[in-house]
């Protein structure tokens, strides 16, 4: 219990904002020893318990909906880390057994981003990697690698402190192999993994922070247009800025998701009030609106908003959250809940890939909530988005541990497809993340800020890009075979009660 309990705590404390990155292999060393020697069943509570030591305070965010709606996310959640530990206890009698584990949380965690509801891929160990010595694996195989090498690494200190426990031929030698292997993951990832070059083109990126009124679950406030008015002021003050000297110029600028919080396809004061601040600026800017689709239906929309020929092209949002932008269950829900009646309009997911074309560059829009999806990510880069640019409305958490880990989300995608990767947030954090990885420029929180930042354009594609999710496959079926195995030996030779030693039967 002690050893699930410190293993999720620490798997908590490596992610942002506490970054202690290198805390995320001792915590998964601390879940497998919890969980090596025991049987299976035994294994599914403590793998319960640990899941709930880390997710209850990684995902304190949700606190902002309702102590209910936290408590019910990580009750489900965590069940996802009971199989896991199942699973570690299974193949941990086979030889090789760090290998196999490891294998295993990238299968969990790929269940966790498609069930229930389309998934939650939130607190994935990658995402605790989002500047660190093993985020350079994500250029390999994307953000599963790098939950498998950092898995891999956790398991190997495992197995180090297991031999250290009854050495055979000496200390040294035992610990040797585990230690070697445990300290050349991370030193491969930071040295050995090469860095794709700079293509020496660039584009002038505006990126606007209008901040919001409100707060909690009524962040837009109670007076109407007010969102609408504070991230046009923005575009109006870099226009001033730019004519002045003081900003160069954009060549396109970026606004937030829900930048506007009335649609301007529907509203003439809104419409002319986005037309006359992108003529100011006098470049194209992508709007974040929540448009209306017939009488019933809404989408969260980037839309391009031109200074001549006014709105046009736009993106449609494909990964919906759930509860917040529709409504699993809508009848029983909506019985049981008088929240979930602020959802309002059902969204539709979009059906096409984020690329836009904007001035001289074809962006890669990237809705809030997709970045935390790898295939989102990638078919926009694959269609031909670069530089990324991220909208997202975080204001009703503001404050919490969300912002800066969506942040560290947008750190391991620009690295994991060579992109830079601009993310324009209602309330903050906005920042400019270059393509390896690190940030050149943020908000605080909670203020109105804008800037215009020269990014550089990266073609080259990285081998995760071009993968796909072959390494994650790969990984879930090595992951499935271990389990496999270790089941048919254990039903051709019965285990006796007492925990198996390193080397398996």
């Amino acid at each position: 219990m002690a050893a699930a309990l410190g293993g999720g705590v620490s798997l908590f404390l490596a992610f942002p904002p506490i970054d202690a990155w290198y805390l995320a292999p001792l915590g998964v060393a601390l879940l497998a020893l919890s969980a090596r020697g025991c049987r299976a069943r035994r294994a599914l509570w403590l793998g319960y318990l640990g899941g709930a030591a880390f997710l209850l305070p990684s995902m304190a965010w949700v606190i902002t909906i309702g102590v209910d709606a936290w408590l019910g996310l990580v009750a489900v959640e965590s069940l996802f880390y009971a199989a896991l530990a199942a699973g570690v206890a299974v193949v941990g009698r086979l030889a090789w057994w760090p290998l196999w584990a490891a294998a295993l949380w990238v299968a969990v965690e790929w269940a966790r981003g498609v069930f229930p509801f389309g998934g939650f891929p939130w607190s994935r160990v990658a995402f605790s990697q989002g500047e660190s010595a093993f985020t350079r694996y994500a250029s390999l195989g994307g953000a599963p690698l790098v939950t498998f090498v950092v898995a891999l690494c956790g398991g190997l200190l495992a197995a180090a402190v297991l031999k250290a426990r009854s050495p055979r031929g000496g200390l040294v030698r035992a610990l040797a192999p585990p230690l070697a292997g445990a300290l050349v993951l991370p030193a491969a990832g930071a040295y050995a993994i090469p860095h794709p070059a700079d293509e020496g083109r660039t584009v002038n990126i505006g990126i606007v922070q209008g901040n919001v009124p409100g707060r909690g679950m009524y962040p837009m406030g109670d007076e109407p247009a007010v969102v609408l008015r504070n991230h046009n002021e923005q575009i109006h003050a870099m226009a001033r800025a730019v004519r002045e000297g003081r900003l160069p110029r954009p060549d396109l600028v970026v606004l937030p998701e829900n930048s506007t919080d009335i649609d301007p396809y529907r509203d003439a004061y809104a419409r002319a009030s986005i037309d006359a601040a992108v003529k100011d600026i006098g470049v194209p800017v992508l709007v974040g609106a929540v448009v209306a689709i017939g009488d019933r239906e809404r989408a969260t929309r980037s839309l391009v908003w031109d200074p001549v020929t006014g709105p046009g092209a736009y993106y449609d949002k494909q990964q919906l959250v759930p509860f917040g932008e529709f409504t699993p269950f809508k009848e029983i829900v909506l019985a049981l809940f008088e929240r979930a009646r602020l959802v309002g309009r059902q969204s539709v997911a979009g059906t096409r890939d984020g690329d836009l074309r904007m001035g001289p560059v074809t962006i890669g829009a990237v809705n809030c909530y997709e970045v935390a999806f790898d295939r989102v990510v990638r078919d926009t880069v694959r269609a031909g988005g670069t530089p990324l640019a991220v909208q997202t409305n975080n204001a009703t958490y503001a404050r919490s541990n969300l912002p800066p880990q969506q942040l560290a989300m947008s750190k391991l995608r620009a690295v994991e497809h060579n992109r830079a990767v601009v993310t324009a947030a209602t309330t903050g954090i906005s920042a400019y993340v270059t393509p390896d990885g690190v940030v050149a420029w943020q908000t605080g929180e909670l203020v109105a800020d804008m800037t215009v930042v020269t990014v550089p354009i990266r073609s080259q594609s990285t081998l995760a890009t071009m993968v796909g999710p072959g390494p994650e496959w790969a990984l879930i079926l090595l992951g499935a075979c271990a389990v496999g195995v270790a089941l048919l030996r254990a039903r051709r030779a019965p285990l006796s009660s007492e925990p198996m030693g390193d080397e398996g039967r």
